[in-house]
């Protein structure tokens, strides 16, 4: 879909466009429509992650926790979107090894018990031994620091999606 088309649609029709750029959270696209029309793919990405950042609190960690856990029990079911099935393929993280396998489950378990939401890094832009240096390392976060973690690479997901999406 060209960037013209995307200017043009109405609400619904831009939330069906762009609602999965953001993980099973529509209402990102939904409230980034009103500043249309947009200029470049850089400026639809900068209203998509402005109507993100500003959503209320619950808000940002509804949608940090619609996030899967990385080569968790829905990517093993096969239950991931496509979106997240390919970008955590692309990782690796569909060919762990035993250890590794082991590595990542133990330091899900941890991340979830310490921050309450799943631990959110952009796939595409990483390998596995970067993606578990990465969990290791933010563990040591502050809650509030590791919720402005997730949310940035939630902007790096989404705008990669927005690449693959648009053609500007």
């Amino acid at each position: 879909m060209k960037l013209a088309e995307i200017n043009g649609l109405s609400r619904e029709a831009f939330a069906a466009a762009l609602g999965r750029l953001f993980e099973h959270s529509p209402w990102v696209a939904e409230a980034a429509w009103e500043r249309r029309p947009f200029a470049d793919l850089a400026a639809l990405h900068l209203a998509l992650c402005t109507a993100m950042q500003s959503a209320p609190e619950a808000r940002k960690r509804e949608l940090i926790r619609a996030h899967p856990d990385l080569a968790g029990r829905m990517a093993k079911r096969g239950q991931l979107t496509a979106e997240s099935t390919r970008e955590q393929a692309s990782a690796g993280l569909d060919r762990l090894s035993p250890g590794d396998m082991n590595r990542i489950q133990e330091l899900n378990g941890a991340y979830r018990t310490k921050f309450g939401f799943p631990f959110v890094i952009c796939a595409r832009l990483n390998d596995c031994g970067a993606i578990l240096a990465a969990m290791e390392r933010r563990l040591a976060n502050s809650p509030e620091r590791e919720k402005e973690a997730a949310l940035a690479e939630i902007e790096k997901i989404a705008w990669l999606r927005l690449q693959d999406t648009v053609m500007s």
